[in-house]
């Protein structure tokens, strides 16, 4: 069926179910990323509430009692490629910034990612302006950034789903992991094809996370809705002949085009 033709009655309705159904899908499939997500951010609050307790500002040394938890994650969710917590800068009195970052190679060894965040000599030393850093600080809610190159830790084209860390009202972090895009692709595509106009996964800044329409991309922009809105309503709607559906629970919206 082709939707330049707008069907109603009975149609509109089994279209309207074939939508929802590929959302919550996909909705589902990320939930399972953003459970990783939120098991760090617990373990992570719960030690800088404990540090807080002790009255002296965390260090370093501290976060390697997140290492357990953090290797289990990796180990048990097939779509996480790295997971961990990234402090806001200032928290941690012996250094100004810092991953603690854990990743799996081609060959499933665990292993952390050591990064030189000296902002003399690298040029990631200000990771505060990506979006799966900003998004979270400036909503307090949990985001999906990408799909972008990751330059910072596997030179992968990514995904990165991520979480604000707080204790007391203070934005202390993120709690985050990352998938990469062809294992998302793998997941959602076939989804996206189910449907009988051009679909696509778009993020709360507009970016395409996956793609069944030639005519946008994976990683590119559209700027058509205002995506975030969309999220905050949590009820489908429609513009421009696009038909817009919040994926169930995360911050993803199905864009399906006219046919």
């Amino acid at each position: 069926m082709s939707r330049s033709t707008v069907p109603s009655g009975p149609a509109a309705a089994t279209l309207d179910a074939a939508e929802e159904y590929v959302a919550a899908r996909v909705g589902h499939a990320l939930e399972a990323v953003f459970d990783a997500v939120a098991a760090t951010r617990a373990d992570t609050t719960a030690l800088l509430a404990r540090v807080a307790a002790e009255g002296r500002r965390p260090v370093t040394a501290d976060l390697a009692a997140l290492r357990p938890g953090l290797h289990l994650r990796l180990a048990r969710q097939e779509l996480v490629s790295g997971v961990g917590f990234v402090a806001a800068p200032g928290v941690l009195s012996d250094v100004p910034a810092w991953l603690e970052w854990w990743q799996s190679d081609a060959s499933g060894d665990v292993r952390p990612l050591l990064l030189d965040l000296d902002p003399r000599t690298s040029a990631y030393s200000d990771y505060t302006h990506w979006d799966w850093f900003a998004l979270p600080r400036e909503t307090g809610r949990r985001a999906v950034a990408g799909p972008y190159v990751d330059y910072l830790c596997s030179d992968e084209y990514s995904l990165t789903l991520s979480a604000p860390v707080e204790v007391g009202g203070r934005f202390l972090g993120v709690a985050a992991a990352d998938v990469y895009l062809r294992h998302f692709e793998a997941a959602a595509l076939p989804l996206l094809r189910e449907l009988p106009g051009p679909a696509r996964l778009v993020n709360a800044r507009g970016r395409v996370a996956a793609s069944a329409d030639p005519a946008q991309l994976a990683g590119s922009l559209d700027r058509g809705p205002d995506f975030a809105a969309v999220l905050e309503s949590g009820r489908p709607g429609t513009f421009g002949g696009l038909r817009l559906v919040p994926c169930r629970g995360v911050p993803l919206v199905l864009v399906v085009a006219g046919g």
